[in-house]
């Protein structure tokens, strides 16, 4: 129940001694605002180092050849092998649990780069050969246009999608866009679609000096045939690729004559493995922080403990009048719990409300000065604000706990007697 008179004892105690309770309140307020802003830019750094895996999905891997290390039924060590678009299929009807499989040939080799030509103006830019479905694993902003269409593959048409820094290179401002061709190693391709990439981190540069073409038409327009330079993977949500792919190579192996013990033959780069790291990375990160965190609050928390102990020393008489005119152990008992745990919550709120005035400040900056490598947006999820008023509710209680123990022990005749 609520009590008017229970409130105005409690702030008479701690306007008492101002300066007191305020270096008191001080310890609880430095070790929540440690706390938040701990996590905030624990959380900014992980949303830094996930951006540069981009909008990719990350529950995928990539694959390649490389030279065989080991001679096997007649063939010799140091074999070069080439992915042909048979396999494709053959991994989509053995393999299961795979929601995704991209085909993938680039000119110029991995962030290579090729002389493209329009008019009087050319520009080197990345040029990759693809089947629609890879848009699924690399999600692009389609500004204009289309994506390549399974027409387009089937047709073996000319056709190519191009990034926003293709444009600056090749178009003068506001000059239309699709409908208008291209010249790539000779070849002309219209243009049907543009993009940006959907993710705000990560290598946009490079991404938006590319150019899709349909993966047929690369094939027959650069001599490729059926030949598969690499692939994009990706397993559906419930299965890690990482389960799977060992299935994936083994197959791989079968198919093209490959000693099944040969480790170096087939290159890849497991993405959700690399994630599920960095994941645990930030994992360890955050509870370290919350560690760090408790620790300095803690360190206030025994501060306020001890300044209850010296209230409960100061008010010995008063407690043992109060208890003499009838007052129940818990009545007192409560009192001090009340105080401490409202100076407690005061110190850690204005902790709370100060932390998130720099973490604005913060993202202000980053605003206005543009993205800074491996950081981005630093935050705090509402959870964390719940957990850190859970942790200062509880906190409260312990530092009151001891000195309102201390304060019930006392027998009234006692407390009276002290001067």
């Amino acid at each position: 129940m609520f009590s008017r008179d229970r409130w105005d004892e409690i702030l008479e105690a701690l306007n008492s001694n101002k300066f007191r309770t305020l270096l008191t309140a001080f310890g609880v307020f430095w070790g929540i605002t440690i706390l938040v802003l701990l996590l905030a830019l624990t959380n900014g750094l992980k949303n830094g180092v996930m951006a540069d895996f981009g909008d990719f999905a990350t529950n995928s891997m990539f694959m390649w050849t490389q030279g065989t290390s080991k001679p096997y039924k007649g063939l010799p060590k140091g074999r070069s092998f080439n992915y042909k678009l048979d396999d494709v299929e053959a991994i989509k009807s053995e393999i299961p649990n795979l929601k995704y499989v991209s085909p993938r040939n680039q000119l110029g080799g991995f962030m290579g780069s090729n002389n493209v030509i329009r008019g009087t103006k050319t520009g080197a830019f990345e040029i990759y050969g693809d089947y629609p479905e890879f848009i699924n694993q690399q999600p692009l902003d389609i500004l204009q246009g289309r994506f390549i269409s399974y027409s387009d593959i089937n047709d073996k048409r000319k056709v190519c999608v191009i990034g926003t820094d293709v444009i600056k290179g090749l178009y003068d401002k506001d000059e239309e866009v699709l409908g208008t061709y291209i010249k790539v190693n000779g070849v002309n391709f219209m243009v049907v679609g543009s993009f940006k990439m959907s993710n705000s981190q990560g290598d946009n540069q490079r991404d938006a000096n590319t150019i899709y073409m349909p993966f047929t038409t690369f094939g027959q327009a650069f001599n490729r045939g059926d030949n598969v330079g690499w692939m994009a993977l990706t397993a559906v949500d419930d299965v890690p690729i990482t389960s799977i792919k060992q299935q994936i190579f083994d197959l791989m192996k079968f198919r093209h004559k490959i000693d099944p013990t040969d480790e170096r033959a087939i290159g890849n780069f497991d993405l959700s493995e690399q994630f599920e790291r960095v994941n645990g990375l930030f994992t360890i990160l955050s509870i370290v922080g919350y560690f760090v965190g408790a620790l300095v609050l803690m360190s206030g928390i025994i501060g306020i403990s001890n300044i209850m102990l010296i209230v409960v020393k100061e008010r010995t008489k008063e407690i043992g009048i109060r208890r003499a005119l009838g007052a129940t152990p818990w009545v007192v008992k409560s009192q001090i719990l009340q105080e401490s745990l409202i100076l407690t919550i005061l110190a850690g709120m204005v902790g709370i409300s100060f932390s998130a005035v720099i973490i604005w400040a913060l993202n202000y900056l980053l605003d206005m000065n543009g993205p800074v490598e491996n950081f981005a947006n630093p935050s705090v999820s509402m959870g964390v604000v719940f957990t850190a008023l859970i942790i200062l509710v509880v906190s409260g209680l312990l530092a009151g706990l001891i000195p309102a123990n201390s304060a019930t022990k006392m027998k009234p005749v006692d407390a009276l007697r002290i001067e």
